[in-house]
């Protein structure tokens, strides 16, 4: 089995956001306890979507954070294994403080499905991961958080993930893609400071012939704590890409300052 090329599928996306059928939600969980870098990737994307909303949304409530932990019946202390349902929730159909309850146990439903994943993962605490995940991401607006999932669930959003180009192989970033507004969403966490007197600029790019197009620059990337950046992207692009430019930007990218670069996957 390809591990890349499935993991590459989008289909991991569509099993996060619970877009699947039962028989297909067991076959990517028996892929999951199987391979390790798929289950890093569930983790990955569950974690991305997440931070994606405490960007659009970063107040806390501090009520939520024990309200979780008492629903979810964890002390301070507690390493407690969560037998969780088979059948899989629709995070997101809920209001008020249901919300973080349902969305608490959903995480963690991924990780405890009927059997502990520490036993084909001995070296990490799946369990007290993702509470801890959990716990801190949970801190948010959640109504602005259920309308940002609401839009990343979306079976048709397009998600690209940027790779490190050139000598900056340590740089990342992802793309989410709306098609139904125009928008992107851009975790650009992967991305160093930018030095004084420059700046990150976004590009969009189709491929024949090739021919970049500029979505401006993110003047406040140094001072945003999240790294997270909604964009308008009225383009058909083929692909996305990151470069360093001079501070107000450039018209062209420069090639040599190529950080990242992701390819749209075609239908």
């Amino acid at each position: 089995m390809d591990i890349n090329a499935y993991i590459e599928s989008g289909i991991l996306e569509l099993y996060v956001s619970g877009q699947l059928s039962e028989k297909e939600n067991q076959e990517v969980y028996e892929l999951m306890r199987q391979h390790p870098e798929i289950l890093q990737e569930v983790l990955e994307i569950e974690a991305a979507m997440i931070k994606l909303a405490e960007g659009v949304a970063p107040n806390t409530h501090t009520v939520l954070l024990q309200r979780i932990k008492d629903e979810l019946q964890f002390d301070n202390d507690d390493n407690k294994v969560l037998t969780m349902p088979k059948s899989r929730t629709n995070w997101f159909a809920y209001t008020g403080w249901a919300a973080a309850l349902i969305v608490g146990a959903g995480l963690l439903w991924t990780l405890n499905q009927n059997q502990q994943l520490e036993s084909q993962v001995s070296d990490m605490d799946l369990e007290n991961l993702y509470l801890e995940q959990q716990i801190e991401k949970a801190k948010t607006d959640l109504a602005v958080k259920e309308n940002l999932l609401n839009v990343l669930r979306d079976r048709d959003i397009i998600s690209v993930p940027l790779g490190g180009q050139g000598n900056f192989t340590d740089s990342y970033a992802k793309v989410y893609w709306n098609k139904a507004d125009n928008s992107i969403y851009l975790d650009a966490q992967g991305l160093p400071e930018a030095p004084e007197g420059k700046v990150w600029q976004v590009w969009s790019l189709t491929l024949n012939p090739l021919t970049p197009t500029s979505l401006g620059t993110i003047d406040n990337f140094n001072t945003d704590q999240n790294k997270i950046f909604n964009i308008a992207n009225t383009n058909e692009s083929q692909a996305f890409g990151i470069t360093l430019e001079p501070a107000g930007g450039s018209e062209s990218p420069t090639m040599e300052q190529l950080h990242t670069l992701g390819v749209v996957a075609q239908p």
